[in-house]
C-alpha cells in the first residue's frame, strides 16, 4: 500500500472514529446491559413485589378497554407480560395518539399508562441516546460513520495484521500498550462489530432511506408495495355481523401448536393484535419468542371467532423478508442463543465501549508534547471531553438505577427521576471535568462512578435478602444476576481509578494525565 494511500485511510480511521466515538460509547455501553433488558426490568419490580394486576384476566382488561373506548375494538394490541412482576398492557390509538394503560390504569382519571420502565430507558438510550426522532436518525449517521472507521481501520492494519493481532507489548510505552490492546479488541471482535453497524444503520436510517427511494426510484408506490410485502396481519373486511370471541387462552395455545407444526422447538408468545373484534371476521395475531434461530419472533394470524389460521410466520413458513428482518434483529441483540449468546453479546458490548475509549485515548497521546508541561489545547480538550462524556454516562446509568430504586420504594412513578437523575450526572459530570484539573478529574469520576455501581447493588442485595430468600422463584437469578454485574463492574472501575491514579502520581510528567501537569 502506498505510504499516501496510508495516510488518507489513517485520517477517515481517525476522524470518523472521533466523530462517532462518543455516541458509540453510550450505544455500547447502554447496548450491553440492554442484552439483559428482562432481568434489568424483574430487577425494578422482582417477583416478591409484583404489580397488583399482574394477575389480572386479559379477557377482563380487555372488555374494560372496549366499554371504555369502543373505537378500539377496530385495531388494538395486548402487550404480554414476559414475567410474573410484570402486568400486561393494551395500547391503542385514540384521536391520533397511541394510548397505554393495564387493568388498573384503564379506570384512571387519564386512563393511560406512565413509562416508568428502567429497563426500557436503558434501551433508550442505546437506540437514540435518549433523544426522541432526533436521537434515532443521530445514531443512523454515526452507525454509517462507524462503518467508515471499521473499514479503515482494517484496510491500516491489514499488511501486519498477523504479526500485531496478539502482540501486547506491556512496558513503559502506554502508548504503544494502548494501541495494542485497540488493535486486538477491534480485529478479534470485528465480525460482530460490522453486524452492530449495518444493522444499526439500517434500523436507524430505515423510514429516511424508504422515503427517498420512494420518491426518487419508485414514482410513490414504494410505501404501499412494501407494506404488503411485509404485512403479517390477514387484511379483512368487518362483515357487520357480532360474534363471540375465543378466550385469549385458547387464541394462545392455537397459535403455538401452529407455530410447533412449522418447525420451531418453542414458541412464547409476548404479543397479541386484534382487528375488529367482536365481529365474525375479527382477526387474532399472536406474536411469540422462539429460542435458538435466527427468526425469533413469528407470528400467527387466526379467526378470533374460531381460531382457524390465516396466515403463519414462523419456522419454515417465514416468508423472506420476514427472516431477513428476524435474522437482523437477532443478529443485532443477540436473541437467538439464550444465556451463553446474551453474555457474549455483554462481553462484546463492554469491549466495544472500550475500543472506543482507547481511540480517544491514543488520539490524546499521539499529539501531545513529550518534552513539555504545557499541552496543547486541543488535547487538553478531547481529554476533558473524553472523561466527562464516557465515564460521565456510566455515572448517569448507575444513578438511573439509584433514582429508581429509590422512587419504587416511595411508591412513586420512577420515569422522571430516572432521567433527572440519567441526564442530571451526565451534565454535572462533564461540567466537572471542565474545571477539574483533568487528572484529577479522571480519578475522581471513577471512583465516584465505582461507589455509586456498587453501593446500589449492594443496598439492594441487602433490602431484598430476606424476601428473595423467602419468596424464590427462577426470576430470583435474574435480579440477583443484575446485583451482582452491578458489583462487578463497580469493581472494574475502582481498579482503572487506582490505575489512574498511579499513572497521575508516577506516569510520564509531560502528558495531560499527570498530576504535575495539574499543578503546572
Amino acid at each position: 500500500m502506498k505510504a499516501s494511500t496510508l495516510r488518507t485511510y489513517q485520517t477517515v480511521h481517525t476522524w470518523t472514529g472521533l466523530l462517532a466515538g462518543f455516541a458509540l460509547f453510550i450505544a455500547f455501553y447502554a447496548g450491553a446491559l440492554t442484552v439483559f433488558h428482562d432481568d434489568i426490568a424483574a430487577w425494578q419490580n422482582p417477583p416478591w413485589r409484583s404489580a397488583t394486576d399482574a394477575d389480572a384476566s386479559i379477557d377482563a382488561m380487555i372488555g374494560q378497554l372496549l366499554r371504555k373506548h369502543p373505537a378500539a375494538r377496530d385495531d388494538f394490541g395486548i402487550v404480554l407480560p414476559t414475567d410474573s412482576s410484570h402486568a400486561a398492557y393494551a395500547y391503542w390509538v385514540d384521536k391520533g395518539e397511541t394510548r397505554f394503560a393495564t387493568a388498573s390504569q384503564m379506570d384512571a382519571p387519564t386512563g393511560e399508562a406512565a413509562w416508568n420502565e428502567l429497563a426500557d430507558f436503558v434501551y433508550a438510550l442505546h437506540d437514540s441516546l435518549g433523544l426522541p426522532v432526533v436521537g434515532l436518525y443521530l445514531m443512523g449517521v454515526v452507525s454509517v460513520l462507524y462503518g467508515l472507521a471499521l473499514v479503515s481501520g482494517i484496510l491500516i492494519h491489514l499488511p501486519q495484521l498477523a504479526g500485531d493481532l496478539f502482540a501486547m507489548r506491556v512496558g513503559r510505552n502506554l502508548k504503544r500498550l494502548w494501541q495494542d490492546a485497540h488493535n486486538a479488541i477491534g480485529v478479534l471482535s470485528l465480525p460482530f462489530h460490522v453486524i452492530f453497524a449495518v444493522t444499526g444503520a439500517l434500523f436507524c436510517l430505515f423510514t429516511i432511506t424508504l422515503a427517498a427511494l420512494n420518491t426518487i426510484a419508485f414514482d410513490g408506490k414504494l410505501f404501499d408495495a412494501f407494506a404488503k410485502a411485509t404485512e403479517t396481519t390477514p387484511v379483512v373486511v368487518a362483515s357487520g355481523t357480532p360474534a363471540t370471541m375465543l378466550s385469549i387462552d385458547t387464541l394462545i395455545a392455537r397459535a403455538r401448536a401452529q407455530a410447533l407444526a412449522s418447525g420451531v422447538t418453542s414458541f412464547e408468545p409476548d404479543y397479541l393484535h386484534f382487528v375488529h373484534y367482536g365481529d365474525r371476521n375479527a382477526v387474532a395475531e399472536v406474536r411469540g419468542l422462539s429460542q435458538h434461530t435466527l427468526g425469533t419472533y413469528g407470528t400467527v394470524g387466526m379467526s378470533a371467532h374460531d381460531g382457524s389460521v390465516m396466515a403463519t410466520h414462523v419456522g419454515k413458513r417465514y416468508t423472506l423478508n420476514g427472516i431477513s428482518y428476524a435474522a437482523l434483529f437477532g443478529l443485532h441483540f443477540g436473541s437467538f442463543g439464550g444465556r451463553t449468546v446474551q453474555w457474549l453479546y455483554f462481553i462484546l458490548g463492554l469491549a466495544g465501549a472500550f475500543l472506543f475509549y482507547s481511540g480517544n485515548l491514543l488520539w490524546i497521546e499521539s499529539r501531545r508534547k513529550r518534552r513539555h508541561l504545557d499541552q496543547p489545547r486541543r488535547t487538553q480538550v478531547m481529554a476533558r471531553a473524553t472523561i466527562g462524556v464516557c465515564i460521565g454516562s456510566c455515572l448517569a446509568i448507575s444513578g438511573a438505577f439509584a433514582a429508581t430504586w429509590i422512587a419504587v420504594r416511595l411508591g412513586v412513578d420512577a420515569g422522571l427521576p430516572q432521567r433527572l437523575a440519567c441526564y442530571g450526572l451526565f451534565l454535572a459530570a462533564c461540567a466537572y471535568a471542565c474545571v477539574r484539573p483533568i487528572a484529577r478529574a479522571t480519578v475522581e469520576l471513577l471512583w465516584a462512578t465505582s461507589a455509586l455501581t456498587i453501593a446500589v447493588a449492594v443496598v439492594d442485595l441487602a433490602a431484598n435478602a430476606a424476601d428473595m430468600t423467602r419468596a424464590w422463584t427462577p426470576l430470583g437469578w435474574g435480579v440477583l444476576g443484575v446485583d451482582l454485574t452491578g458489583i462487578a463492574l463497580g469493581l472494574v472501575f475502582a481498579g482503572f481509578a487506582r490505575a489512574a491514579a498511579r499513572r497521575a502520581r508516577r506516569g510520564d510528567a509531560n502528558s495531560v494525565w499527570s498530576l504535575q501537569a495539574a499543578r503546572g
